[in-house]
């Protein structure tokens, strides 16, 4: 084998019998994503028994072993920039960040730095976690833009598979603190709806039969004027869950620009603090750390802009 690539050896849940092979290869090894998996597959590197697996669309049977030869990542195009973080936590394995409202996570089209990823190149120097694909620190989970709040990244790539493990069993524990328009009632619930993008607007986020199967537990904090401050705890981590289930509820968050639709003093109260983002903040990230089997939590205060709105809007 090639010097600079790795192996995975990857068996087939009994679960994911008659699975597309890229999707039951995503399942067992989730350090690895479908369209990562597919590109390999297409590549020659995946093979079971010494043949290649060339079809991604194949039916994979459970139990089966596949050996994965993942490439050493390129070189990441991203600039290192000096960038300040709020670390809540940080070792040689893994960090942990309070991300400001208005920091993108990744670079991509329209924000190719400036992002939490050039500070992190920055602060991590040669400390980096290559498994998806490209040299970067170990995005492991990601928060929109304008929320703020808790997220973890990995340093090497033993970290960023033990992390995607726990998140793909649904073990990490987040909490989100969000201010909602209206009051839900009830006051506490389950919402078990599926996610994926909107057959109307591929912009958006919408409950599609079909979807990813999303979770999202919340109770009610305290009622609010019109409003309300709620916890939402997530099962499952897709792309604007909490908003995306909270506006199914009747209640979308105050300031959410794509899923909301505030209207008459609350709207005023927005305008007046200048208040243009989701009230959406991850207060709360626990996790057991993939090195040291340690259990970690940490909490996060809501941010001033946040913190301002709440108040102003108590009875």
């Amino acid at each position: 084998m090639d010097r600079g690539v790795s192996i995975i050896d990857a068996r087939i849940a009994p679960t994911a019998d008659g699975w597309r092979l890229d999707r039951a290869l995503a399942d067992a090894v989730p350090t690895l994503s479908r369209e990562r998996l597919k590109v390999l597959i297409n590549s020659g590197a995946v093979t079971r028994d010494g043949v290649m697996a060339r079809d991604p669309a194949k039916r994979a049977a459970g139990g089966d072993l596949f050996q994965v030869a993942v490439p050493a990542p390129l070189p990441a195009h991203n600039e290192p920039q000096d960038i300040p973080l709020v670390i809540a936590y940080e070792d040689e394995h893994l960090i942990v960040l309070d991300k400001p409202a208005g920091l993108v996570v990744h670079p991509a089209a329209g924000n190719f730095d400036g992002t939490l990823v050039n500070a992190l190149l920055h602060h991590c120097g040669g400390s980096l976690s290559g498994i998806g694909g490209v040299a970067r620190p170990g995005i492991v989970h990601r928060i929109d833009k304008d929320t703020s709040g808790l997220m973890v990244a990995a340093k090497t790539d033993r970290t960023h598979e033990g992390l995607a493990k726990q998140f793909a069993a649904h073990s990490i524990d987040r909490r989100y603190r969000a201010i909602t328009g209206g009051i839900p009632r009830p006051a506490d619930g389950t919402v078990d709806a599926p996610l994926a993008r909107s057959p109307q607007n591929r912009k958006k986020v919408a409950i599609v039969q079909g979807g990813k199967r999303a979770v999202t537990h919340y109770r009610t904090i305290e009622k609010l004027n019109n409003a309300a401050l709620v916890e939402c705890r997530l099962e499952t981590g897709r792309t604007h869950q909490v908003r995306v289930h909270m506006q199914s509820l009747g209640h979308a968050l105050l300031g959410d620009p794509v899923y909301g639709r505030t209207k008459g003093a609350q709207k005023a109260l927005l305008d007046e603090l200048e208040f243009r983002r989701q009230a959406l903040h991850a207060a709360h990230l626990g996790f057991i750390h993939p090195i040291s089997g340690h259990a970690l939590a940490f909490e996060s205060p809501m941010p001033p802009d946040m913190q301002e709105l709440f108040s102003r809007l108590h009875v």
